[in-house]
């Protein structure tokens, strides 16, 4: 476990992330709010993000759980067009100026996905509601 970091927290099967594929949605919360995150395999590796675009503080994806171009090289924000590096987050294009997507760490290991919580990013508490659920 690293310095600040809360256990492990599964998230899916790694069978589930195909490389360049459909991401993998998840519900965080982000400074005690509720909010979205994502996981995705991209040159043979499993990397997770905070559904958030840097230009515009929205969720991304132009379909559930879709978020790269249509050569599958960049993540897109269907909003605005700002284009992310998925190895890195890194703004390559658009709007995002020098910005970058909050990372989230991920570990793959025994045919699972796990990630880490942080202090700023942690898990919806068992029996909370998630985003966007109704009251």
């Amino acid at each position: 476990m690293d310095e600040g970091r809360g256990a492990a927290e599964p998230l899916c099967p790694s069978q589930s992330l195909s490389e360049r594929g459909g991401a993998w949605v998840f519900d965080v919360l982000q400074y005690r709010q509720p909010a979205r995150a994502f996981a995705l395999r991209f040159d043979g590796r499993v990397v997770a993000y905070l559904n958030r675009c840097v230009h515009v503080p929205m969720e991304m994806d132009w379909r559930p759980g879709e978020f790269l171009d249509s050569d599958k090289r960049y993540i897109l924000c269907a909003t605005h067009g700002a284009a992310y590096e998925p190895g890195n987050g890194h703004c390559a294009d658009g709007p995002c100026g020098r910005g970058r997507l909050t990372p989230i760490k991920v570990e793959e290991r025994d045919g699972q996905v796990y990630w880490y919580p942080s202090p700023d990013i942690q898990p919806v508490p068992f029996g909370a509601l998630a985003p966007g659920s109704p009251t």
